[in-house]
């Protein structure tokens, strides 16, 4: 059984070979990394990647914390107070805020947590956030997902592609954050699955991302944009934001567990826009992403 020393030695190495392949990929950008601690308890390291040819602005955080369990999280698993009860996780987290409109953000996540009660799960997704939606880079994203996924079970894929539409989706817009993906949480070992097995599925989601989003980078990097196209992007990435503050469970989790809040917030781009009441012409590309930004399309 992979114990949380193997399981967090393998998230280093996840983070340091995602950075290389987006430094390559970008061709001028490069990583700095901002290594801290959490006063409860553990620390991570919080790579950025900035103004680059492709990469506007990126993070690649891997962090490992420790400490008694947050109120919180005991009444989410419904688990009696224990004032001594610790917990320990592990993951990385990924988001990609491109310069070019014509290439789509991107998020990953992918972690582990345990309990001194023996009690531990994993969990993630991945999912693409493009500005304007373009159906072939869709069917590709999710293709390759499902190749991933089937690799472990053929029910993985329409299960956690639900989960993630239901899961990156904005209530108050009434609109999907972009075209999904998957997302899982909570995987923990059953009687006819194992630790091994679950960890061996986070590692092929985890290296799934950068060979998926190196390519969506490179076939649309050099695509031509206009002030209109640029404005746009501020609208989406605007969606992008309300989303993260208001609606996502990490963002949520690093700040009650008092964690590093720069890192936390990393997530969120460099500029963002909030137009009142925008409507996009019709027939618009504008229009053509937001008829596409709903649940249930079937991408495979």
């Amino acid at each position: 059984m992979p114990s949380k020393e193997e399981i967090t030695s393998w998230f280093k190495s996840l983070q340091d070979s995602i950075c290389a392949s987006l430094e390559k990929e970008d061709g001028k950008g490069k990583f700095t990394e901002d290594n801290w601690t959490r006063e409860e308890g553990g620390g991570g390291r919080t790579r950025i990647i900035q103004h680059g040819n492709v990469i506007e602005k990126g993070g690649v955080l891997f962090s490992a914390v420790h400490g008694p369990v947050p109120e919180f999280l005991t009444r989410e698993s419904n688990l009696n107070t224990n004032k001594d009860l610790t917990f320990y996780a592990a993951g990385v987290s990924i988001v990609i805020h491109p310069s070019n409109p014509m290439v789509p953000i991107i998020h990953m996540n992918v972690r582990y947590f345990e309990m001194s009660n023996g009690v531990f799960w994993f969990g993630g997704g991945i999912d693409l956030t493009p500005h304007y939606i373009v159906e072939e880079d869709a069917k590709f994203f999710h293709n390759s997902l499902k190749e991933a996924c089937d690799k472990h079970d053929r029910s993985f894929y329409p299960h956690f592609k639900k989960w993630a539409d239901d899961y990156f989706y904005i209530p108050h817009r009434k609109e999907t954050r972009g075209v999904g993906g998957i997302f899982f949480d909570k995987l923990t070992a059953t009687d006819a699955i194992t630790k091994h097995a679950r960890f061996d599925f986070i590692k092929e989601i985890g290296n799934t991302f950068a060979p998926v989003y190196t390519s969506l980078m490179n076939r649309n990097k050099t695509k031509t944009f206009s002030e209109k196209n640029k404005q746009w992007q501020l609208l989406r990435r605007g969606r992008y934001v309300e989303f993260n503050l208001v609606y996502d469970k990490g963002t949520k989790f690093g700040l009650e567990t008092n964690g590093r809040t720069e890192s936390i917030l990393m997530s969120l781009p460099e500029t963002a826009g909030w137009l009142y009441n925008f409507l996009p012409d019709k027939g618009s590309d504008e229009e053509s992403t937001l008829l596409l930004l709903k649940k249930g399309i079937n991408w495979v």
